[in-house]
């Protein structure tokens, strides 16, 4: 008997939607036909994990400097700016944030941001934040970056970011979509002039095979950490439309896995493995999208950056 496993069959099924995008799509019958819309480029840049230590203000400017050097129209930073603001006191994540944001300066491009888990301020208890901090969990995202979920178009294609990140009564994240959120999703996308391209971006993956990757870790996760634990909530929805791409950061890799004709493309990482070099053979870069006739085209580029302190995995 024939026998396939998962890791081959994401690669299988990617192979498929990489030869011919139309034939996958027709797997869902119910899309309707792409509207027309201008030709266009983006930067995905995601997970800069900025921070003053392993030189990673140089790293990030370099990329940066590189950034602007393309022909794009905007960036969208899919996540993480800073390392970190999840379990350090409010003086350190003031710090990290001003420090982006002096660095982000290099980019020079109107820029779309996106929650990431460590975008979020003293959810650990070793920060010594309390809940009722002002600045306490996304509140420190919203003030410094502004909402947490929208949706935007751009020279006819219709542009959705995400909040994937869920805060747990423990105090932990997990990847999660929650219940408004997904109402609203659902409604904006209802809302799209039929057969609109449609862009989505989150910071916690939606799907990726990145478990399959590495043996598992010897104490199993409290929680769902890796990617978006009620995914089975949204991806039904973009049976009825036309999701285009859906870009993700959060795993520091580069991937695509295509499913009911929607590629799920995660960007790799500016920092890569956090500064200490690859991240499964992913360097330290970010991502060139073209879009045009209701495609989109994916390239990753480097920047040239040397770890100081090498740990590739």
């Amino acid at each position: 008997m024939f026998q396939i496993n998962r890791r081959s069959f994401l690669s299988l099924t990617g192979g498929i939607a990489l030869s011919g995008a139309a034939g996958a799509r027709a797997a869902v019958p119910d899309r309707p036909p792409m509207r027309t819309h201008e030709p266009f480029t983006f930067l995905f840049i995601t997970d800069t994990h900025l921070q003053p230590e392993l030189n990673a203000r140089s790293g990030c400017h370099a990329a940066f400097v590189k950034a602007r050097g393309v022909a794009a129209d905007f960036a969208i930073q899919g996540g993480d700016h800073v390392f970190d603001a999840l379990g350090v006191n409010a003086g350190r994540a003031t710090k990290l944030v001003e420090l982006y944001k002096r660095t982000a300066e290099d980019l020079t491009l109107p820029v779309h941001h996106t929650i990431g888990n460590h975008d979020c301020f003293g959810v650990y208890t070793k920060s010594g934040a309390e809940p009722t901090d002002p600045m306490y969990g996304k509140k420190y995202f919203e003030d410094n970056f502004g909402r947490l979920y929208y949706s935007f178009d751009h020279k006819g294609v219709h542009v959705v970011v995400l909040d994937s990140i869920g805060i747990t009564p423990d105090r932990l994240y997990e990847g999660r979509i929650d219940a408004p959120q997904i109402a609203w999703l659902s409604q904006d996308l209802a809302a799209q002039p039929a057969g609109t391209p449609i862009i989505v971006v989150t910071h916690i993956p939606l799907v990726t095979a990145i478990e399959d990757y590495a043996a598992p870790p010897a104490t199993p996760p409290r929680h769902h950490a890796l990617s978006v634990a009620n995914a089975y909530e949204i991806l039904p929805l973009f049976d009825h439309y036309n999701v285009i791409g859906v870009f993700q950061g959060h795993t520091h890799i580069l991937e695509r896995v295509d499913w009911h004709g929607v590629p799920y493309i995660t960007g790799g990482a500016v920092c890569g493995n956090w500064w200490h070099g690859t991240r499964f053979g992913t360097p330290e870069g970010f991502m060139v999208v073209d879009v045009a006739n209701g495609v989109v085209t994916t390239r990753y580029e480097t920047y040239g950056f040397k770890s100081v302190d090498p740990q590739n995995t």
